[in-house]
């Protein structure tokens, strides 16, 4: 490892901090409905959207109420992009004249914008109109943040309030959350990222001819082909973008995401568009501190997550720093050192991204289910490949999607000190609140959700013909391609080992319903323990009570994750990654 791929992570952790915490105390102060003095100019379009959809802002929702509000407002978002799709060969803004989308894709798609989930079967750039682009996907880009925000401080507030039903008003927070936060935000970084190259225009798409003629093969068997002419997708992309990083997103406008040169042209986009993925997770806990009033909360919970994250980019950065085995004999250089790619493995890697920033953004894009990609995780090595995928397995809870990455997190920590308590012989507590059995199994079910949905549509896939055939390397890879599809579905992650076809009938279908049960099976509970919380009275600290916010809560809330991982996933994971690692070095040329 060079100096230089330290020192640019070291410089890119050190940035996210920097910017977090004081974005942490400004999103507190909006939740609390204390308006900082600039965010007073958009006071007047908060009350005006008020008016104009009837809520009425000072009546608040237990959690059921909540609940249905929440998947109202989700499903309807659903039908919309689902017509969206079906229909946008009729439509305005489609400069190519692409057809309406067929059915079980527009499912898919629809399924996985709501969810935060972004996975896409389909290539953006020959598939989707600009009218799709942006009222469809960009604004569930927003809505489906939006809510993870929401959900989480619905959370929040079952922890603060005592003797009460409800968990604030969920329009409001809707409102707040996109108004106050992922509008502005997302306007600076669209800004910034046009300013680096990144297009943003309604052109149809541009025919020109290329400098060095491109031979490709139209079809196997076929004979090679020069290509004369070269077509450059054009599109509205900077505003698509900047809201699919900060909302933890990632579905890309192209079919190559952030390794595409219009989505991400130099390396101040490339550490920009990183900078936005984890900027409002960790603020997310640096608020949840704030607004629990013990801060010392909030820094437990960001030193666990951030001691699970850094060892994962060090040690995928190791991985694809090692020379390939089967390359070796012949007349090439597999170490032959540059400022940007330091040698190793760049099979799949854009040059100006390097080993580097391709490994740093896979685990920061599978730590927060952003699932953007600048970099191809199918061509990274066997183990390089298996960090990423581990670290979905964690449960997206270190730092995690927006909002639910922090309302999963604290599912665990549920579990956390109720395991204590049996250790001390006590009542389990946290932020002065009893867990009961409702809390216990609210949290069992939150925690067990997702690896019970990713062995079992595993395991249907590779039994059936539907699931098995559209693998594109058979054997030991091609179940950890089917693996890491499931992986990214349920967890809503969105990036995929992408040597599997999954635009077919079987995985559009069982993927989007699986992208549902990943969001709600889970956010439903949250929310459950977060009614049931605020129905009872703070219970003050006592010499028997025990810390949340040492270094030995820390460390036990670090062990547990890793077990739950480790014992769930890892006979899987032996039969996919550590096995075709085996096999590497086994089969050497």
């Amino acid at each position: 490892m060079t100096f230089q791929a330290s020192y640019q992570i070291i410089f890119y952790l050190l940035a996210v901090f920097l910017v977090a915490k004081p974005l942490g105390h400004y999103m507190a102060d909006i939740y609390m409905g204390k308006l900082p003095g600039l965010t007073r100019f958009f006071a007047p379009l908060e009350r005006f959207c008020y008016r104009m959809t009837g809520i009425d802002t000072e009546r608040e929702m237990d959690w059921q109420c909540y609940l249905r509000a929440m998947l109202i407002f989700n499903f309807l978002g659903l039908a919309v992009v689902y017509l969206l799709q079906r229909t946008q060969g009729f439509l305005p803004l489609n400069p190519q004249h692409f057809p309406g989308i067929r059915a079980d894709t527009a499912f898919n798609t629809a399924a996985s914008f709501i969810t935060n989930t972004n996975w896409q079967s389909y290539s953006g750039e020959t598939t989707m109109s600009y009218l799709s682009q942006m009222l469809g996907l960009t604004v569930q880009n927003f809505l489906s943040a939006a809510t993870g925000l929401a959900l989480l401080v619905a959370v929040i507030r079952g922890f603060t309030r005592q003797k009460t039903r409800f968990l604030g008003n969920f329009w409001v927070d809707i409102v707040r959350s996109i108004l106050y936060i992922l509008l502005p935000l997302s306007m600076i970084l669209a800004v910034a990222l046009g300013s680096q190259g990144v297009i943003q225009n309604f052109k149809g798409y541009v025919d020109t001819q290329p400098l060095d003629p491109v031979t490709y093969t139209p079809a196997a068997h076929a004979p090679p082909q020069i290509a004369k002419v070269v077509t450059l997708p054009m599109g509205p992309v900077a505003s698509q973008v900047a809201i699919k990083q900060l909302g933890t997103n990632g579905g890309g406008f192209f079919n190559t995401n952030a390794a595409h040169p219009y989505e991400n042209p130099t390396p101040i986009s490339n550490f920009l568009e990183m900078l936005a993925i984890l900027l409002i997770p960790v603020a997310a806990v640096f608020m949840f501190g704030t607004m629990v009033n013990d801060k010392r909360q909030g820094w437990a919970l960001f030193i666990a997550m951030a001691l699970l994250l850094i060892p994962f980019i060090f040690c995928t950065l190791h991985c694809e720093q090692q020379a390939n085995p089967h390359l070796q004999g012949m007349p090439i250089d597999q170490h032959a050192y540059t400022l940007l790619a330091p040698g190793g493995n760049m099979e799949g890697k854009e040059l100006r991204n390097g080993i580097t920033n391709s490994a740093l953004w896979a685990i920061v894009t599978t730590a927060t289910s952003n699932g953007s990609v600048n970099a191809m995780h199918d061509s990274f090595t066997p183990l390089g490949g298996m960090l990423p995928l581990w670290m979905m397995h964690l449960g997206e809870v270190v730092f995690g999607g927006i909002g639910s990455g922090l309302y999963g997190m604290l599912m665990l920590v549920i579990i956390t000190v109720f395991i204590a308590g049996l250790m001390i012989g006590r009542t389990p507590e946290y932020l002065g609140k009893k867990m009961g059995l409702f809390e216990m199994k609210m949290a069992a079910v939150a925690v067990l959700v997702m690896p019970l949905f990713v062995l079992l549509f595993t395991a249907i896939s590779v039994v059936l013909p539907a699931g098995n055939s559209v693998v594109g390397n058979p054997g030991i890879h091609g179940f950890s391609e089917i693996l890491y599809a499931w992986t990214s579905m349920v967890n809503n992650n969105g990036s995929a080992f992408a040597g599997l076809n999954a635009n077919t009938f079987f995985y559009n279908m069982l993927g989007g319903i699986a992208m549902l049960l990943g969001r709600y099976w889970i956010a439903i509970p949250a929310l459950a323990v977060a009614g049931s919380l605020a129905t009872k009275k703070y219970i003050p600290h006592s010499n028997g009570t025990l810390p949340t916010h040492t270094p030995l809560f820390i460390l036990l809330l670090i062990s547990i994750i890793i077990v739950l991982g480790a014992l769930t996933f890892l006979p899987a994971l032996t039969l996919g990654p550590v096995l075709d690692h085996i096999f590497l070095y086994l089969h050497k040329v």
